[in-house]
């Protein structure tokens, strides 16, 4: 428990008020918490389990972060694929929403929501990369979910974003998003439709400087990685011009960076592979291929 504690206070410190990975017992670099992460939304911290523990052991762990200075509530969700997710309030108030802040952004975050908060910590680099990159291009952010790639491209001055999920409510938070920065939403596109059935609307509104793909792993229904990513890197032709660039994006620990470079050169070898961005510190990982997985394409004459 002490090396958690520990490593806890370091990122706080880190943090400054920013969302932050506090724990990321996922990357294999604690032995015996492999399970365990924590997340911070300023002034909650969210628990992730993603096996289940010995309620004393769970008890203990909330007691310990009770003492941490800066942390006012806890939440404590219990997930993993095949569990039903279940979320508690340890201690103190949380309330349905709060507001997020990271580099300079602000996003609307739900500590208490099943799955997902609102916001993808690991992605935090992407952002930084996307807002220093977009000036006057033309961006389209597949898998939108929150829209927050979209608000980066905005902050660094984008020309236009088209933002696509079949999630009309997660679109919904995406222009509350927006909204939340003061960012002017006349060249801010939200098409609720589901993406393998909608590229004709999508070749009509393009071809965009930049593309950015960041799709669920495994969403049965929607998106199953090995099935899906290989028919939307086919389309990208239709989509680009030489010189567009492309941030493809997996988070299957299962799949190495090699999954994405091999669709990209089987399907569409006219684009180039440049670079892999780096994770967050705040996500240490033993073996850096079962990490989140960010890698840039450029397309050549």
């Amino acid at each position: 428990m002490e090396p958690l504690i520990q490593t806890v206070s370091q990122q706080l410190q880190q943090a400054a008020g920013s969302a932050r990975r506090l724990f990321h017992g996922r990357g294999h670099c604690y032995p015996g918490l492999e399970h365990v992460v924590i997340d911070w939304f300023a002034p909650v911290a969210v628990v992730r389990l993603y096996e289940a523990v010995e309620p004393a052991w769970c008890e203990r762990l909330c007691a310990a972060l009770a003492q941490v200075p800066g942390i006012e509530a806890l939440v404590v969700q219990s997930r993993g694929r095949g569990r039903e997710t279940s979320n508690e309030v340890a201690w103190g108030e949380v309330p349905e929403r709060l507001v997020a802040t990271e580099q300079g952004l602000q996003f609307w975050v739900s500590p208490l929501q099943n799955q997902n908060s609102g916001l993808f910590l690991d992605m935090r680099e992407g952002r930084r990369w996307v807002r220093e990159h977009a000036q006057a291009a033309r961006v389209l952010n597949l898998f939108a979910y929150s829209c927050a790639f979209s608000v980066a491209a905005m902050a660094g001055g984008a020309a236009s974003v088209v933002n696509l999920d079949m999630s009309r409510g997660a679109l919904a938070r995406g222009r509350d998003n927006h909204q939340l920065n003061a960012q002017d939403q006349r060249d801010v596109r939200f098409l609720g439709h589901d993406l393998l059935k909608s590229w004709g609307k999508l070749r009509k509104l393009g071809p965009y400087d930049l593309v950015l793909i960041d799709p669920p792993s495994f969403q049965p229904g929607s998106f199953i990685a090995e099935r899906d990513y290989r028919k939307v890197i086919r389309r990208l032709p239709e989509l680009t011009e030489p010189g567009s660039r492309i941030l493809a994006c997996h988070n299957d620990p299962l799949h190495d960076s090699g999954f994405i470079r091999t669709l990209m050169a089987e399907e569409c070898p006219q684009f180039a592979f440049r670079e892999r961005l780096p994770n967050p510190d705040d996500f240490p990982e033993q073996d850096p291929e079962r990490a989140l997985k960010v890698l840039l394409f450029e397309r050549e004459s």
